[in-house]
Parts: structure tokens; sequence; C-alpha cells
């Protein structure tokens, strides 16, 4: 069985470890985890990921975030994979520091990549697990808080966020989506 798990972000050194690019960081942890990593390959850094006799096609977009659907499309079909065997891994502003929400389906709530990817899809019918980055910006800073750094205080409670989500990634590939969302939307 395939699956496709999408870390979106935006490439390039001033966005590394930024807000926005909590996907990269994840599938980041996720496939130091599992004994590989990331080469460039077309329109995306890819990873293959073996677990339990899935294989879990790893990618982290290079088309920047508001085009990202071109490259989720591009590997969906390079691998013939069904749009419910993909996640997609974002950030969310309405979301606390590091809480976790899985969903089968879903609106873009106004983040550019899941709007690039409802576009190419025609759909907003695919999973996706958001992760929480917080709202502590005054009125008018948004864009610079979503592409700003983590703050000293924050650091540990995303490093236990990436945790859950590479947890909340296998529990997706080997439980199924809904069984995932009952264990990964628990308030703990």
């Amino acid at each position: 069985m395939k699956f496709l798990i999408v870390g979106l972000g935006n490439i390039g050194i001033d966005y590394e470890h930024t807000r926005h690019n909590i996907g990269f960081d994840v599938l980041d942890c996720f496939t130091l985890n599992h004994d590989t990593s990331f080469s460039s390959d077309r329109l995306a850094n890819y990873a293959l990921v073996k677990l339990k006799g899935k294989q879990l096609h790893c990618i982290k977009p290079t088309t920047y975030m508001n085009l990202s659907g071109k490259a989720v499309l591009y590997w969906a079909n390079k691998f013939n994979i069904n749009r419910l065997n993909i996640l997609i891994i974002a950030d969310d502003l309405a979301l606390p520091l590091a809480k976790l929400r899985l969903r089968g389906k879903g609106s873009d709530a106004g983040h550019n990549g899941l709007k690039s990817i409802n576009e190419v899809f025609n759909s907003n019918e695919y999973p996706r697990l958001r992760f929480g980055i917080g709202n502590n910006f005054e009125k008018g800073l948004q864009v610079d808080f979503v592409l700003g750094k983590w703050a000293e205080d924050e650091i540990e409670l995303v490093k236990q966020g990436i945790k859950k989500a590479e947890k909340a990634i296998e529990l997706f590939v080997l439980e199924g989506c809904d069984k995932a969302m009952a264990k990964v939307n628990k308030n703990e």
C-alpha cells in the first residue's frame, strides 16, 4: 500500500525552522527517525520510508507554499496514490502552539498551501494534519509572525509537538484516518 506524506513549507535558508515551515520540520524528523533522508527531485525533495510493508513517499515541495498543489498533484500521479492516502502536514494559526488536529477533509482556512492543493484536486477531500503555531501577534503582523522563527520559550513544546506529529503519521498509515483522528484529536 502506498501513501504520499507531504510537509508544507518554503524552500530557502530564510524560511528554515519558521512557523510556516513546520511541515518540513516534521518530515525531516520523521525521515531521520526512519533512517532515510531527502534528495532533490522534480518539484520536491523526496524520501521513501517503509513502514510495516507500506511505502510512504514523503515530499517537501520546492514550489514555494502558494504552488504546493503542483508538486502534490505531480507526485500523487507519479505513484498513482489515491487522495485518501495523501496526508498534508501544515501550520495552523487557529490552534494553540503544538496542538494537532487531524481531519479527513476541510477548508483551507486561509492557508495558501492548502488552497493550492484544493485547486489542483478541485476538492478539499484529502487528509490533513494541522500543527498549531498559535496566534501571538499584533494586528497587521500576521505575515511576520507566520514567517518568523520560534521564540526560545516555544522550542521545547514544538519539539514535543513534532514527536506527536510523527506518531500521527504512523497512526494514519497503519490504522487509517478515522481511527487516527480519534487518537490524535483527543484533548491531551
